[in-house]
């Protein structure tokens, strides 16, 4: 049966540079596009009728760099040493990411829209009906709290289509974001611990089609934070409050939902405020987010439940 490959590539020039300069495992742009290339052009050899699109997460944007039900136009030269899918492959991505990159003037520090590829890629995906499909996130971003309710929104959307993600961070810390698209659309999550050998990660991983994952040996993911982020101050929180109505987290009590106007008693606030844990000043200059707390329900520590609340 075909199979189809959307690939979502985060191509944060800040991100790409530090990587490039990581005294452990530096790994290039150059070097991550060449082996991105050959697995693209192993995915295509695989079977004729497999399909391919690869979109790009770029500083506050997402374009659509190659598909192969709409490929460009205009062919490169014929080069006798060079199948001419894969010189097609190559040339169209390449190009358009270089043309993307020299055009790009945002501010160094404006995050990749990696959520805004996602959407893409599943729109595409959803349009044309296409067999057997999974998405491939490849980030060296971290987290960005305010994205939470969009990519959840995706991961959902994902589930309904029956579409697998999977997700490779081959740069930066872990990503709780991405851990739980690839949980929740039974993917792969992968962190890179050796950056030169990312085209064997690649092959290895991510190459096989969900049909032909169950007789292999991937890689499964031994811990899943399933911590989220508040709905009032965007932050990743352990402990917070839910609404008893529309589930939207917060990380403290508040008087009235901001999503569905449900007003709360103020006997209820009073006795949630009391049983706030005290906050921890070693914990909130860490790298992590402090605990927090939120409206009506409240939340259980990550690693047990999850956020579920409970009405009042």
């Amino acid at each position: 049966m075909a199979s189809h490959l959307s690939v979502v590539v985060d191509l944060s020039p800040a991100q790409w540079h530090k990587s490039a300069n990581d005294p452990e495992s530096p790994l290039a742009l150059p070097a991550f596009l060449s082996q991105l290339l050959a697995f693209l052009n192993a995915h295509i050899a695989l079977k004729h009728e497999n399909t391919l699109a690869v979109f790009a997460a770029l500083p506050g944007k997402s374009v659509l760099l190659y598909a192969s039900t709409d490929p460009p136009a205009q062919s490169p030269p014929i080069d006798a040493n060079a199948y001419p899918p894969f010189r097609l492959l190559d040339t169209a991505v390449v190009t358009r990411i270089a043309a993307e990159l020299d055009l790009d003037e945002t501010p160094p520090d404006t995050p990749s829209a990696v959520v805004g590829a996602l959407t893409k890629a599943l729109c595409y995906i959803n349009r044309l009906s296409l067999g057997d499909p999974r998405i491939l996130i490849l980030s060296v971003s971290p987290d960005l709290s305010t994205s939470y309710i969009p990519i959840m929104n995706s991961i959902f959307s994902a589930q309904k289509l029956k579409i697998t993600i999977d997700a490779c961070q081959i740069f930066g810390p872990d990503t709780v974001f991405l851990q739980q698209a690839a949980h929740l659309t039974a993917g792969s999550y992968l962190y890179l611990d050796r950056r030169d050998a990312l085209l064997q990660y690649l092959i290895m991983a991510f190459l096989p089609p969900p049909a032909i994952r169950k007789v292999l040996a991937v890689p499964t993911q031994d811990k899943i934070d399933f911590r989220a982020a508040c709905f009032c101050h965007k932050n990743i929180v352990d402990i917070g409050f839910v609404c008893s109505v529309c589930l939207s987290i917060f990380c403290q009590p508040v008087p009235v939902c901001s999503t569905c106007r449900t007003k709360f008693p103020i006997k209820t606030l009073q006795r949630l405020n009391a049983a706030r844990p005290p906050s921890d000043p070693s914990r909130s200059n860490s790298a992590r987010p402090s605990p927090a707390s939120t409206p009506l329900s409240r939340t259980t520590p990550a690693g047990q439940n999850g956020t579920n609340g409970s009405k009042h």
